[in-house]
């Protein structure tokens, strides 16, 4: 099991953050590239609450997203094929007296396969571009620059 912490400022406000994160409507890999368009199918959306499928290059997630607290939202895998057990997302937002707000996120992966125990390593430890090759999605690229890890495939990846 990895834990990767990231550590964020952004001028938004958590709920303008928070609106970002929770909008499922079509685009949505534009703000979050490994959530692309074909994976993405909202089964439940309430006021505080949605239960959601998505993912990309052969890797899909469902995810309970959990925003009743304005400082905290919980994103907690219900389903996947690579990640099983405390799987999940976790924001916590910090309001700064200058405006900006403070984003800490803790992703949790734990793999409950070959596949994610291998992804799952590579995210806690390598900062580098890595390519790897699995049988089910051929070729990916995982890459750590700074606060962002972005997962796709090979051959459509630039340096």
């Amino acid at each position: 099991m990895s834990t990767i912490h990231l550590h964020l400022t952004t001028t938004a406000t958590p709920e303008q953050y928070i609106a970002g994160l929770t909008d499922f409507g079509p685009g949505r890999s534009r703000l979050f590239g490994n959530s692309a368009d074909a994976y993405l199918k909202v089964h439940h959306k309430g006021p505080s609450q949605a239960d959601v499928t998505e993912g990309s290059n052969g890797i899909w997630e469902r995810l309970h997203y959990d925003w009743s607290s304005l400082d905290r939202v919980v994103l907690t895998t219900i389903d996947s094929n690579v990640w099983g057990g405390a799987s999940g997302h976790t924001y916590t937002f910090t309001r700064r007296p200058d405006g900006a707000t403070e984003i800490d996120v803790a992703v949790v992966r734990d793999g409950k396969n070959f596949k994610g125990r291998l992804l799952g390593f590579i995210l806690g430890t390598i900062g580098q571009r890595v390519v790897l090759s699995t049988p089910q999605a051929g070729a990916l690229e995982i890459t750590r620059q700074g606060d962002s890890v972005l997962v796709r495939k090979a051959n459509a990846a630039s340096n």
